[in-house]
């Protein structure tokens, strides 16, 4: 990843609907949420929320699939771990010094389990 995605992708998130979609979207896993349920989970309008998740698509941090007449939208963990990766890339010149960080989920926990 480089400077302009990282700046790409924290611009989207750097909005409060925005996040609270995408950590929505973070919950419920690989098979994400279809529209209405996103739309009714966060009482947002439909326009609000197509415009909102567009973003995040555009930015490459959620993912979209139909099945039927539903629109399902997934959280591309695959990007949200690109860009912690680039954010602590050579953290502490490789030291154990983000402790939050460690207690979470490691990338090799999170692929297992998808």
């Amino acid at each position: 990843m480089d400077t302009i995605q990282a700046v790409d992708k924290l611009g989207a998130l750097a909005q409060e609907t925005r996040l609270s979609i995408f950590r929505l979207l973070i919950e419920q896993g690989p098979q994400g949420l279809h529209a209405g349920a996103i739309a009714e989970a966060l009482a947002l309008p439909p326009a609000t929320l197509s415009f909102h998740v567009a973003h995040l698509v555009r930015a490459g941090l959620v993912t979209s699939r139909q099945e039927g007449r539903f629109i399902f939208y997934a959280a591309s963990f695959a990007a949200m771990d690109d860009l912690i990766a680039y954010l602590t890339d050579n953290c502490c010149q490789g030291g154990q010094c983000l402790p939050k960080a460690a207690a979470r989920a490691t990338t090799a926990r999170r692929r297992k389990a998808a």
